[in-house]
Order: structure tokens, then sequence, then C-alpha cells
């Protein structure tokens, strides 16, 4: 505890001096999962604050720094038998990233956002968080129920999260095909089963498995095919690939064929903290859609085709969450007017991520039209990602911006960037944003996100986890 409380007089000693100074100021944090352009201003770097303080097994809590990843978070909680409620699925993901930023995973429909799981945060110099803990199983049940329409998939998704279920989410390849997969925590494992794993170089990437064992030519075969996962590989089931964001690097890179030999021979570049730094490096962050939208379950299926229409992006991600209504900066949902209600309490995630226009002012286009049909059909985006609203839109979404000034003059907050000024993305200017022409010269930038993912060296963080299964 003593680096600890180092750390925190370091950190609260220079915000005294940016307040007493009335300057606005951002937080490094030493990572990001944002793909919005990072702004170049003063910062509090808390990128030291990244430890596991303790694990205390009879009160099922843990107390952590928030740059603490996922991955470390679990690696410290499964030996004590337990596990967050909420892991997000990329283990790169911090516990003060989750909290601030609406975390919401496959057991959100049960447990809510991230933050719901956080008993207690000490929020003047953000030095550490309470994490509540659940008991950890063995290995998740894991069924793939096949889907032949948008419409079933919701509906299907609205049945398990009613059921026994600890996980549901689901997967869109295309209308006419998706799959909806639902994970129940068990100890046991039928005799003759063997666990199947995604983290190993060899593996499947998980989208690709659930696609194949769910493949239309299976017929009754690959109604609802079931897996027995061990438990911290299905938490962190879509690193590998990034969902289905790394076969974007395929296309990318016309030539490396996107077969399970060049996905094994490249796995170290294939993870999400690689990947994003690569992302970033190279400037294809630039024009690449990065959309998680909280809809209607109502309102589901008009989105899907809106952006099956316009964008052309597949597969999509649905993963049901527990509504929070305002005063909140979560995502809420707000049936239109005339729109049969048939759900009150859940809404889902339509998670859009694949490349959108080349041109800076087609993408920006592009992304306000994504915005306009979100706001028509009752839905809200998280605001982790390429945000244009003009205040005058953003503000109402909220219920008005009084009760935030509210909050910011009663914690001294109001020298800070506001919410709008730290996610808004002005269109003006990133429409006519120019790429240095390096990095516009493929497949120069991607070589050059490589080069700096490698300097990063963020691969060996994966090639020494100790949560990947060993074996009984």
């Amino acid at each position: 505890m003593d680096r600890h409380k180092a750390a925190v007089t370091q950190i609260a000693s220079t915000v005294r001096s940016y307040f007493a100074r009335r300057e606005p100021y951002r937080i490094f944090h030493g990572s990001t999962n944002s793909t919005r352009p990072r702004p170049s201003t003063r910062a509090v770097d808390i990128s030291a604050l990244r430890n596991v303080l303790s694990v205390d097994p009879a009160r099922r809590v843990a107390l952590v720094e928030p740059n603490v990843p996922m991955d470390k978070l679990v690696e410290a909680t499964l030996p004590h038998g337990l596990i967050p409620p909420v892991v997000m699925e990329f283990p790169g993901i911090t516990a003060g990233g989750g909290f601030a930023g609406t975390a919401g995973e496959s057991s959100s429909f049960r447990h809510g956002f991230f933050d719901e799981t956080v008993e207690r945060v000490e929020m003047v110099m953000a030095d550490g968080e309470v994490v509540r803990l659940m008991e950890a199983r063995k290995f998740v049940k894991t069924r793939y129920r096949r889907t032949r329409s948008v419409a079933e998939a919701v509906e299907i998704i609205r049945e398990e999260v009613r059921k026994g279920n600890d996980y549901v989410d689901g997967i869109l390849f295309s209308k006419d095909h998706g799959v909806v997969v639902t994970g129940e925590l068990t100890d046991e494992m039928p005799e003759g089963r063997t666990p199947q794993t995604f983290s190993g170089a060899w593996d499947p990437w998980f989208y690709l498995h659930a696609k194949n064992k769910t493949a239309p030519e299976k017929g009754e075969e690959g109604s609802a095919p079931v897996d027995y996962v061990p438990l911290a590989e299905y938490l962190f089931r879509y690193d590998r690939g990034g969902f289905w964001v790394g076969a974007a690097a395929f296309e990318y890179f016309k030539f490396v064929p996107f077969t399970r030999f060049f996905r094994w021979f490249l796995d170290d570049f294939l993870h999400t903290r690689m990947m994003y730094r690569a992302l970033h490096g190279s400037g294809e962050s630039a024009r690449f859609v990065v959309q998680d939208i909280a809809m209607p379950f109502e309102t589901t299926e008009k989105f899907v085709d809106y952006t099956s229409s316009e964008l052309g992006i597949w597969p999509l991600w649905l993963c049901p969450l527990k509504r929070r209504g305002p005063p909140t900066f979560h995502p809420f949902t707000t049936l239109p007017e005339g729109v049969e209600k048939k759900e009150d309490d859940m809404m889902l995630n339509v998670g859009v991520w694949g490349w959108g226009p080349s041109e800076p002012a087609a993408f920006v286009q592009k992304n306000r039209e994504l915005e306009n049909k979100v706001r028509e059909l009752g839905g809200m985006k998280w605001l982790y990602a390429h945000t244009y609203y003009p205040q005058e839109e953003f503000w109402p979404m909220y219920g008005g911006r009084g009760w935030y000034d509210d909050l910011r003059k009663k914690y001294n907050a109001e020298t800070l960037p506001s919410v709008w000024d730290k996610v808004h993305v002005d269109p003006a200017e990133a429409g006519a944003k120019k790429r240095h022409w390096l990095k516009k010269q493929k497949p120069l930038g991607g070589f050059y996100g490589i080069y700096k993912s490698i300097q990063s060296k963020d691969y060996m963080l994966h090639r020494k986890a100790q949560w990947k299964w060993k074996g009984e």
C-alpha cells in the first residue's frame, strides 16, 4: 500500500496545481480501447495505478486500482474461486474504463453494467475501486442456438434472458443466419467431452467457431450444439480476432489469405491489445466504424435493416442489457411514438464494427446519418467512439445539462472539460483532415501500425497470461 499511497499523493499534488491555476486537463491512463482521436493537452498521469491491491474471499470483494485490466483481475480472483460478475470480453479493458465507460457484457442482462458491481469508488483522485465478486466455476456450458432471421434472433434473446442462464449474447452473420450464445456456469463436464478453448494460436476464433457450429448445411446437428469452455477462456473468448475486427486486417493486407494457417502464424498481432495499437498507429481508425448502439428490442430489426443497406457491415453483435433511465450518461432507450412496448427493463446493444468510407468527409457523413437513425429509432450510442453531435443535439438527449452542471459545481469540477468536450469529434475538422501521405499508401500505413504495436510489446501479455487453460 505504500507504493499506492505515494502514487496517489503525486496525482493529488498535480490535480491541486491545475485546480489552483484554473486550468483544464485530461487523464492519461497509459492505454485506451477508444477509437476517438487523442487530443494533445495537459494531462494527469495515472498510469502507475495498475495493481490489484487485495482480494477478500470472505467478503467477496477486490480492491483494485483503476488501470487494472480484466485479465489481471481475473488472474487475481480465480485462485480464490471468485470472478467479477461482469467481465469485459477484451482482456485489456480496465476496471476504471469499465466503470466510467458503461461496460456491458453478456452477463449484464443479469448483473447490469460493470459499474453496478462496484461497491465503492474513491473519486477525488480516482485512486482505487472496490469490486464485488461472485463464485467461480470450472466451465461454462455453452450452447449455440441457430436463428434464421433478425426477428427470430431478437425474440430468442428475449426468451433466453428469462431462463437460468449466466451469459447471453448473439451474433448476426447475415439476415438469415445468426446464433444466440448462452452460457451456464458449471463444475461438471460429461465424461468423454474435451474442453473447447479459444486462447491458443491454433484454436478457432470464437465467432468463426460459432458460425461453423450452426452452419445451415449442418441441419438439425447445427440447431443447438453445446461446448464446455473453461471459465476464463469463455470470458475472453472474443480476444483473438477482436470479435471479428481482425478479419478486416486481412482485407487490408489483401495478399495475406484469411486461412487458419495465417491466423496461427500471425497470432501475436491478432489480439485486441495489439490491434488497438496498430489501428491507431496506422491511422486507419479514422475510417473504421466502431460503434456500440443501445436499441429497444422493438426497433432492433429496423436498425439492422438500416446498417445492412447503408453500411453493409456484418457480422453484428447483440448483447442484452438492463436498461437504466435518466438522468445518466449511460446509454438508455426511448421507444418511438406508435411502437408497441414489449420490454420495460431491457435493451439490446448492437455492435457495429467494420470499414466505413475511405474519404474523411464521406466517413463523417455516414456517421452523422447513423446518429440520426439511432435517435429516430429510440436508441443511443456509447460515448467511447466517434461522436459528432453538436451541443444543441447532445445535451437534450440526456435531459439537458442542468443536473450535470449542478454536479460539476458541487464537486469543484467546473474547470474540467465537460463530457461533450471529451467525446465530441468536430465534423468539419474531421471531414477536412488529411492523413500523412505515407499512411495513406497501402500497405505502408498498415506496416507502420504493426511496427508501433510491436514497440509496445503487448504481445508478451498474452504469451505470459496465467488465465489460459492448461488442463485440470
